[in-house]
């Protein structure tokens, strides 16, 4: 009887090891959920001028729902040259993951879709490219964006151009829903971008067959609501609006943004 007893307490013990064992692996990978499934990490990508801080709003809410947050510093160089440089963040990330882009972004997150891994998207404010296309002929082709030669400063150096945004102009029109004082500290710590980003064809279409949701801001004066529907719906994305929201939407109303991402990430 004893030599069974001490069997059935070391078969027990085991168990509890590989159980244990089995958890901190799926912890490696991501948060689990109450089912046992490994939540996705969520990869935040901002926009031009922006840095990571953008989405602070909609990373703590992300977080306090149990999932691993990732918004890496883009930077700002061009679409390849980012893309090159974001494979290489998303490399070190393990396990499933939700790509969501800002404005600019969104044509990372395009680039980007096809990475191990991905399970669907989310393009807020954003622009949902094609292979062959440009950010500035998207923006140009519906009237709405109020963006233009006259709201940047050029910034030339050795190694190229940079575009900046000229705080006194850039505020009404990225920002219209935040406080004045809150949008002109994100313009103050603006990070400029390269000229030719926006000129620079996109090489990839974001694959069909994943799961796309686009949040569509209807006060957005930096990419026009009609481009941002044309662009959703061409690419069969799932379209939310958020009435009334500016081109900062992740800002102004971070509980709407990150109720879609969690939605693509179920």
């Amino acid at each position: 009887m004893s030599n069974a007893k001490n069997l059935l307490v070391g078969a027990a013990g085991v168990a509890v090891l590989l159980a244990g064992a089995t958890t901190a692996q799926a912890a490696e990978s991501g948060q689990t959920s109450q089912s046992g499934q490994v939540k996705p990490t969520i990869v935040l990508l901002h926009g031009a001028y922006a840095d990571g801080s953008s989405w602070s709003g909609v990373t703590s809410r992300l977080q306090h729902d149990g999932y691993n947050v990732v918004a890496p510093a883009v930077p700002l160089r061009g679409i390849a040259s980012d893309t090159s440089y974001l494979s290489g963040v998303l490399a070190t990330i393990p396990g499933p993951k939700v790509l969501v882009g800002h404005s600019y972004g969104g044509a990372l997150v395009s680039e980007l879709a096809d990475t191990s891994g991905v399970k669907s998207l989310v393009y807020v404010a954003a622009f949902i490219p094609k292979a062959g296309e440009t950010l500035g002929a998207l923006n140009s082709q519906f009237p709405g964006s109020e963006l233009g030669p006259d709201v940047t400063n050029v910034i030339s150096y050795p190694g190229g151009v940079d575009l900046a945004l000229k705080p006194d102009k850039a505020g009404p029109i990225l920002a219209a829903d935040i406080p004045a004082r809150e949008g002109a500290v994100f313009i103050a710590a603006q990070r400029p971008v390269a000229a030719a980003a926006f000129s620079e064809p996109v090489e990839k279409t974001a694959p069909a067959a994943l799961p796309k949701y686009a949040v569509i801001p209807t006060g957005d004066k930096a990419i026009a609501p009609a481009a941002e529907r044309f662009m959703a719906t061409r690419a069969g994305a799932t379209e939310v609006e958020v009435p009334g929201a500016s081109h900062l939407v992740a800002v102004s109303q971070p509980s709407a943004v990150t109720q879609v991402i969690e939605r693509a990430a179920r």
